[in-house]
Order: C-alpha cells, then structure tokens, then sequence
C-alpha cells in the first residue's frame, strides 16, 4: 500500500487493488481512519470542480482529526489525483 503523504500523524494510502471513486485512506497514528473520495479538478487551470468529501469513517477518531484529515486531502488534492491515476493505471 503506497504512503503519499505522511504529516501531522496522519499517512494518506492509496490501496492499488481497491474500487472507484478515486479516494485515499488517511490513517492517524493514533488510530482511525477516515476514507475520502478524491473529487476531480479542472485539467485546464487545476482548480478544484469536486472537492474531497468524505465516504466513511473507521474505528474511533476524533471529530477534529477528521477535519484535519479532510483539509490535509483538499491541500493535496490534485496531487493525489495524479497519484491515484498513476497507481491504477487509469
């Protein structure tokens, strides 16, 4: 499973075996994770079309840890596009 990002106790992963929509798993050191459909940007000037949102919550995290996990995909988002394409082959 190929860490993106690591920053702030949180890993972002892209699972190369796992289902559309493109999304990553950010998992905290502490535990939980929150799992987070990537959206889509605009190829012409790389600005946002979706913004990330959340699919789904796992184990026990806190409130704020999810909107952290949230803003760090969103700072990323493109970036992550690029690498969820690039592992999947798409």
């Amino acid at each position: 499973m190929p860490t993106i990002i690591k920053q702030d106790g949180f890993r972002v992963v892209i699972y190369p075996n796992d289902h559309i929509p493109s999304h990553v798993h950010v998992i905290k050191q502490s535990g939980g994770e929150v799992r987070i459909a990537l959206g889509s940007i605009d190829p012409e000037n790389g600005e946002s079309l979706v913004m990330p949102s959340i699919m789904s919550i796992e184990h026990k995290i806190r409130d704020s840890d999810v909107a952290k996990a949230l803003s760090l995909v969103e700072k990323h988002q493109a970036k992550l596009l690029t690498e969820w394409s690039r592992i999947h082959a798409e």
